[in-house]
């Protein structure tokens, strides 16, 4: 599986290092993807995700997991969230 944030999508960048007298050679900008947690208030459980610090905090200012899911469109998500964006709209049209 490559290196990519399942929130925000962000994959490794190839770049030059550049040296003080201009000589170039290839390198890579990996992305900072830990290894999370995230808990969904309406489902009750914990889902691992492989995500960046960013993703981590686009979760958080769109008011957690749920909320976050709920805004998305399900061809803008990982495929593994797609499944958990489907159960919570079951959950809340149970609910109701």
């Amino acid at each position: 599986m490559t290196r990519q944030c399942q929130i925000t999508g962000k994959i490794r960048q190839v770049g030059n290092k550049v040296s003080h007298a201009n000589n170039k050679t290839k390198r890579r900008f990996n992305p900072n993807i830990r290894d999370a947690r995230v808990y969904s208030e309406t489902l009750k459980r914990f889902f691992s995700l492989k995500i960046t610090a960013a993703g981590m905090r686009t979760i958080e200012h769109n008011g957690g997991l749920d909320a976050w899911l709920l805004k998305q469109t399900p061809s803008k998500l990982d495929t593994r969230l797609r499944k958990v964006r489907e159960q919570l709209k079951e959950a809340g049209s149970a609910a109701k």
